[in-house]
């Protein structure tokens, strides 16, 4: 029996409104939980999609991308509001509800959508993707959320800070507490540093572009920019921020590979190692976990531009692909191959500089992709800890002696970081090459607060960075 006639005689059945921005926000919400996929993927082509088929203005693809990230960035927070606001333990509220939920919260507690707007469009978003009876219970819910503001609620459900510290930053910052438990180990401050941590973590970060060396000068990517586009980078020579709107597929050297996107931090960390000393040849260079293809193309590049070889190393073959595209181009000499760094085809001693951005949690690049912070779980590090010991002890075999290996992670743990390093240096983890730290400080000249060294960690809140980690140790024997 249809929804109509259930419905009591004579009592008229209004059909929901299909609203296309909240139904794709929605979707891509589904996608991210039920295929443990990423936003910046999904994204993409579900709005593609819709600009296609006529459904989707500038404005509406900038209100569901706020709507998706907006609402994966703050679901801790939502959580706890909405789990104050049911009569149920939150785990019995079917997935696709609370994402409902979430985003009806966003848009009363996140955004400047009018509360009447909100609740509203989120109920007939309900009775289109769940039906009558649950949109029901949602607007329930959101009419409870929409008496009182975010900071109201936020003081409501999170604990004291004095009585929690790591607990009352979870819920106002929205991390799992492992994780702001973990990040300020990593930071060793005070209270203000790992606030200004987590809120950076929150924010929309800039789209920033690599002028690719000997293919486009910064100068000349921000001439066809134009200044109400494009604005220099902060720290690299080679980058370009994009002006918020701005769409990089849209741009001519994106599309033809003269440029790129690529983080400022991932920038910097290639250009160390392109940037520290040698004595002796500097001829081949390694890129061991190459995929997708960024620093790698970055660093054939400025290989090319000294005459150097560069070997692209990715062990799964869809990302060699990846970095096959992001090297087309190259105006120099270059190899990319399928291979396994921890089992590597290529005889020892024979690179003079070499990179390994190791697998990791990714907690680093938190601000792009939201949902690893609720994917991610403490026992992940045991999972990543062998791979990247191995990783990093192959490519110091790999290296010549004399020359030079980046350790890199887009990690700021302490447990992916400096103590990876530590741990083959001394021995724990392994049989090594001999090796000693290089300061990295001095290659990234101009770039502010990077600690005692000699390694160096870039931070969101610092440097408007990813959390990039670099090491750079020189083979001594």
């Amino acid at each position: 029996m249809n929804e109509q006639a259930r419905r009591s005689p004579g009592k008229s059945y209004r059909r929901p409104k299909k609203d296309p921005v909240r139904i794709l926000a929605f979707e891509a919400l589904r996608a991210v939980d039920e295929r443990a996929a990423y936003a910046n993927l999904v994204l993409p082509p579900l709005l593609k999609k819709a600009r296609e088929a006529g459904d989707f203005d500038t404005r509406d693809a900038a209100l569901a991308t706020e709507l998706v990230y907006g609402t994966l960035r703050r679901q801790g927070t939502y959580d706890a509001i909405i789990s104050a606001c049911i009569d149920r333990p939150l785990r019995q509220v079917d997935p696709p509800v609370l994402d409902v939920l979430a985003l009806g919260a966003h848009q009363l507690l996140g955004t400047r959508i009018p509360t009447h707007a909100a609740v509203s469009a989120s109920v007939e978003l309900a009775r289109v993707v769940l039906g009558d009876g649950r949109a029901k219970f949602v607007n329930a819910v959101l009419r409870k959320i929409s008496r009182d503001d975010l900071d109201t609620w936020v003081e409501r459900v999170a604990p004291p800070y004095d009585e929690d510290a790591e607990d009352h930053l979870a819920v106002v910052h929205s991390h799992p507490r492992w994780v702001v438990s973990a990040l300020w180990d990593a930071l060793g401050g005070g209270r203000g540093g790992i606030e200004d941590l987590l809120e950076a973590d929150n924010e929309r970060p800039e789209v920033t572009l690599v002028a690719r060396p000997g293919r486009i000068s910064a100068d000349d990517l921000l001439d066809t920019l134009g200044e109400e586009s494009g604005l220099p980078g902060r720290w690299s020579p080679y980058a370009v921020r994009l002006t918020e709107g701005g769409e990089p597929g849209a741009i001519d050297a994106v599309r033809d590979g003269r440029a790129g996107v690529q983080d400022e931090g991932s920038q910097l960390v290639a250009l160390a190692l392109a940037n520290a000393p040698l004595d002796g040849t500097d001829e081949r260079w390694l890129d061991g976990c190459a995929g997708p293809g960024g620093k790698a193309a970055l660093l054939a590049a400025l290989a090319a531009g000294r005459g150097a070889h560069l070997l692209a190393a990715e062990k799964q073959p869809h990302r060699a692909r990846l970095v096959e595209r992001a090297l087309a181009g190259n105006p120099g000499p270059y190899q990319v191959i399928t291979a396994d760094g921890t089992r590597p085809p290529w005889r020892v001693g024979v690179f003079d500089r070499v990179l390994v951005d190791v697998p990791c949690t990714g907690l680093g690049a938190l601000r792009r992709r939201p949902e690893a912070r609720w994917r991610r779980r403490p026992e992940d590090l045991e999972g990543f800890a062998p791979l990247q010991r191995s990783l990093l002890r192959e490519a110091l075999k790999a290296v010549r002696v004399g020359g030079v290996v980046g350790y890199a992670t887009c990690s700021p743990h302490l447990a992916e970081t400096r103590t990876v390093v530590d741990d083959v240096l001394k021995g724990r983890s392994g049989p090594a090459a001999e090796a000693e730290w290089v300061d990295a400080r001095p290659l990234m000249p101009g770039v502010s607060a990077l600690g005692d060294g000699p390694d160096v960690q870039l931070w969101p809140h610092v440097h408007g960075t990813d959390a990039m980690y670099l090491a750079l140790l020189r083979r001594t024997a």
